[in-house]
Order: C-alpha cells, then sequence, then structure tokens
C-alpha cells in the first residue's frame, strides 16, 4: 500500500501521463491526428510562403503554434491559427497574450472548412490526404489571387506545385496558377 506522499506522487504522475496523452491523442476524437509540425520544415513552410508584414497567414491545424508564433515574431505576419483541439487552443491563447507578438496572432477555435479563405493570403497545412482533398474545393473557391498555400508532407491532390522542398517535403502552390494544366499536378486528380 502506498503512503500518504507515495500516493499524493502517484496521483501527480498519473493525472500528468493523463494529461500528456490528452493531449496527443484528443485530436482523433475531434477527426485529426496530431503530429507537430518538425521546426526545418516549419522554416521551410515561412520562407516558401515568402511571408511579409503585409500577409495574413492562416494556419489550419494550429497545433501548438510551429508556424503561428515563428511567423509573427520573424516575419511580423498577421495569423489566423486554427485548432479543433480545446486545450491546444488554451494553450495557444496562453502563448499568445504573453507573447511578444500576440497582438499579431488570433486563434480560432474550430473546425477548419467553416472558414471562409477570401482574407488569406498565405495558407498553411499539414494534413491529411483525405482532408487536402476536402480542402481544394474550398480554397479553389474562395482564395484570393496571389494568395499562397505551402504544404508539408501532403500535396493538394489536382494541384501544381510551383515548388517543393524535398529535403523537408513542403510544397508551394500559387492560385490560381496552381490549377494551370501545364505541368504535372502532384497528389490524384
Amino acid at each position: 500500500m502506498l503512503a500518504g506522499g507515495d500516493l499524493d506522487l502517484a496521483f501527480a504522475l498519473a493525472a500528468v501521463a493523463g494529461a500528456l496523452a490528452y493531449f496527443v491523442f484528443a485530436s482523433f476524437l475531434f477527426g485529426a491526428g496530431y503530429q507537430p509540425t518538425p521546426p526545418g520544415a516549419a522554416l521551410a513552410m515561412l520562407r516558401y510562403a515568402e511571408l511579409s508584414p503585409r500577409d495574413t497567414l492562416y494556419d489550419l491545424g494550429a497545433g501548438t503554434g510551429a508556424l503561428v508564433f515563428r511567423a509573427a515574431r520573424i516575419y511580423r505576419a498577421r495569423v489566423l491559427g486554427v485548432e479543433v483541439e480545446p486545450l491546444r487552443v488554451v494553450v495557444l491563447r496562453l502563448r499568445a497574450r504573453l507573447g511578444r507578438f500576440g497582438d499579431r496572432v488570433t486563434i480560432r477555435w474550430g473546425n477548419l472548412f467553416d472558414l471562409d479563405f477570401s482574407e488569406a493570403t498565405v495558407v498553411a497545412t499539414f494534413l491529411w490526404p483525405g482532408a487536402m482533398l476536402r480542402l481544394r474545393p474550398k480554397l479553389e473557391a474562395e482564395l484570393p489571387a496571389g494568395a499562397r498555400v505551402v504544404s508539408h508532407c501532403h500535396p493538394i491532390p489536382g494541384w501544381r506545385a510551383e515548388a517543393h522542398d524535398t529535403a523537408h517535403d513542403v510544397y508551394l502552390y500559387r492560385w490560381p496558377d496552381a490549377r494551370s494544366p501545364t505541368g504535372a499536378a502532384t497528389g490524384g486528380a
């Protein structure tokens, strides 16, 4: 049997383990997985996006903010981070409130398919192939001309990437050029 101090420690460890498990696996309950964007890929995505202070970046599936806070801090871009998992939203909002460039960051709790993309100059994704396929017609209907889309790992089916960083597996698309029939489309149609 555990004594008082040992019992407190066991409960604390169980609580930490439970919180970590929730943080990693809860997104699956909301229909999305959680896999953080590696730092090198995040920097490659932002570099490919050619961000500037005039841009508004929509980070779809903001996670813990790998892109959100780098875009605001390094490039001074305005950023809308969208996340479906509520605990991550709380963490992101705290980071924005306490961070130096939080005034350039908005965090929205919700489904990325409910967004209006007409104000986005850059969209960043690290989504599963099925989500990319569902997202494509929405982007085609709502993105303004000249908008850039950067994707880590998974191409947008039927679109032609302007560039592909094979070292970090990052794709760059420009709208509406991405739908051009010239060149090979990435992914399936």
